[in-house]
């Protein structure tokens, strides 16, 4: 076994505890070799300019009388082996709350969902992201269960707190309390609940947790998974005293999950989802190696945002000019939507209180919810947007046309798909979904807003009505999906550098790292035209070019009719005549 996993255990636990510790890994990881499942890749991967990662609930699409994961499977089959290369599913195990994300037991499917031979389906033509929902578990789960019974195993499974010690540093997530009183064998017990009462906290200091959850790690990834995704991860570990915020151990913990995958199954890649502030988030790649492989760019879907709603993309233009990795070994994992909303946390200090407070206003007037946070002082703080990310771009009551509301949607994805990363697309957006607020007002959970299960066979009606605004989002985003995929300059390690040309574009120039040859992609974030003229005044990129979308050739250097100018709202991905 690798001696840096015996370091990172002495970090943890000291040396004393450590050494049976590293036993019983040693023994793990040799028992994982040596298992009959089929063979896991012992070769290290590199993503590409191929690689785009589908965000979905193992339930999003229904069909009466069949297991949802069978529904999934068949419809990507169909719609999405040339378009899409992965998917991440998200917690599909049993569960309790937090529509998956209270975790009753890691080691099965749910039965509503169907069974592992149901996600052994999709592998094949798709690789896998699973949720590691390693800082907590649901109250509800057998482990907790045994906890509050004082099964001696599981005694101090759970983080619970004694007396009344100051917490006051901790940071909070949401306005929730931090500690729940449950009655068990032993007396009432205070534990830790960062996100709610029914999601109680690991105890990672505990070296029995650390284990068990090693051990699930391995499980996932003999059942498939090339990505893992280290949910809410930041909040791993808890010192009183302290704000329990990206805590040095936290960082350890995830160096000797690295260590363990690079051992054993260096194909398999490590994700972390932390919806902090950005320069925080960036701490995860571990200075570009050993931690995670990548890192969810939160600061990119509220920036984006902003840009479409000002008509000005001045501030999305700085932040990307500032985008560094620290490796050629790690990368970004670029999204706009998911299954959660729009946080704020990332962008403070880079939008200031007016326009974050124009961000709020906006969504609350297109039908959106905010959540707030308790900050230290008892005041709330807005720390998360609950939109459609469509409904946020569009005004659903304003009754926008279809192909309008399109080309704004399709615009702000293809800013997305021209950065630097490996780029996620949820459901709702890869096919042009409205917001269910009817469904988050009914539930009581605002997320639920972007959480609407759909038909399958509804959808595919709707897809093939080629008017329908599902289906002009679907063909756009496919076009550009597509000419990402086969065009090398926007592979992760190529070049990329942001050019300012005017305050209602954001231009991106992408350089292949062998070649030197580019793709300039051009998007304005406005409802006026901008004259290409205006753009490129002197001859440094003047003469004929090819715009990749649309197939079209484009004068750099001449205003004439349409090809002279980047239309409200449109895209040109460009690169040099006969390339």
């Amino acid at each position: 076994m690798n001696p840096i996993i015996n370091e990172y255990l002495s970090n943890l636990y000291g040396e004393d505890r450590a050494g049976e510790l590293s036993q019983r890994l040693r023994i793990m990881l040799e028992r994982f070799r040596e298992s009959p499942a089929a063979p896991v890749s012992t070769e290290p991967s590199e993503i590409s300019q191929r690689d785009a990662i589908l965000i979905t609930y193992a339930d999003q699409l229904r069909r009466t009388g069949e297991p949802s994961l069978k529904t999934l499977a068949a419809f990507c089959e169909r719609h999405l082996t040339d378009t899409i290369s992965g998917l991440h599913i998200l917690p599909f195990y049993p569960w309790s709350s937090d529509d998956g994300f209270s975790v009753k037991d890691y080691y099965e499917v749910d039965p509503a969902y169907g069974a592992w031979r149901d996600i052994g389906r999709l592998r094949p033509g798709f690789d896998l992201m699973f949720d590691a929902v390693f800082n907590h578990a649901s109250a509800q789960g057998a482990w907790f269960q045994r906890f509050l019974a004082g099964d001696a195993r599981y005694r101090d499974f759970f983080v619970t707190v004694r007396g009344n010690p100051d917490l006051s540093q901790v940071v909070r997530p949401r306005a929730l309390p931090l500690l729940t009183e449950f009655a068990s064998a032993e007396g009432p017990k205070q534990v830790w609940t960062t996100f709610s009462a029914d999601q109680v906290d690991l105890n990672f200091a505990n070296p029995e947790v650390l284990a068990a959850m090693v051990e699930v790690l391995l499980f996932y990834v003999r059942q498939g998974a090339r990505f893992i995704r280290l949910d809410a991860i930041a909040f791993l570990w808890k010192t009183i005293g302290t704000s329990c915020l990206h805590l040095p151990q936290t960082h350890t913990v995830i160096r000797l999950l690295r260590a363990v995958l690079d051992e054993v199954a260096p194909r398999v890649q490590l994700i972390t989802e932390t919806n902090v502030p950005h320069a925080e988030n960036l701490s995860y790649f571990g200075g570009g190696a050993g931690e995670a492989q990548l890192v969810y760019n939160f600061a990119l879907p509220p920036l984006v945002l902003h840009s479409l709603q000002t008509g000005n993309a001045e501030k999305l233009s700085a932040w990307a000019e500032s985008l560094t990795l620290p490796s050629s070994q790690v990368t970004f994992f670029n999204f706009l939507a998911s299954h959660d909303g729009i946080g704020l946390n990332p962008v403070r200090g880079i939008l200031n209180l007016e326009e974050i407070d124009a961000l709020v206003r906006r969504t609350e007037g297109r039908g959106g919810f905010i959540s707030y946070k308790t900050m230290p002082d008892g005041s709330r703080l807005p720390y998360e947007m609950n939109i459609n990310y469509l409904d946020a771009l569009s005004d659903p009551l304003a009754l926008e046309p279809a192909e309008l509301a399109a080309r704004k949607f399709l615009v702000a994805h293809a800013i997305l798909l021209s950065l630097r990363g490996m780029p996620g697309l949820y459901f709702h957006s890869l096919f042009g979904s409205r917001g269910d607020r009817p469904g988050a007002v009914a539930s009581g959970i605002p997320r639920r807003i972007n959480r609407e299960k759909l038909g399958v066979e509804q959808l595919e009606q709707e897809l093939g009505d080629s008017g329908s605004l599902r289906a002009r989002v679907w063909h756009g985003l496919g076009n550009l999906l597509g000419v990402r995929r086969a065009a090398a300059e926007f592979h992760p390690r190529s070049a990329q550098s942001i050019l300012s040309l005017d305050p209602r574009v954001f231009a991106v120039r992408r350089a292949h790292w062998k070649t030197g040859r580019e793709m300039l992609c051009l998007h304005n974030v406005s409802e006026q035209a901008v004259a290409l003229s205006a753009l490129f005044p002197s001859a440094t990129r003047s003469g004929a070019w090819r715009d990749k979308l649309a197939g079209r050739r484009v004068e750099m250097g001449k205003a004439h009719g349409g090809a002279g100018e980047l239309r409200a709202y449109e895209t040109l991905w460009l690169c040099p005549e006969g390339n």
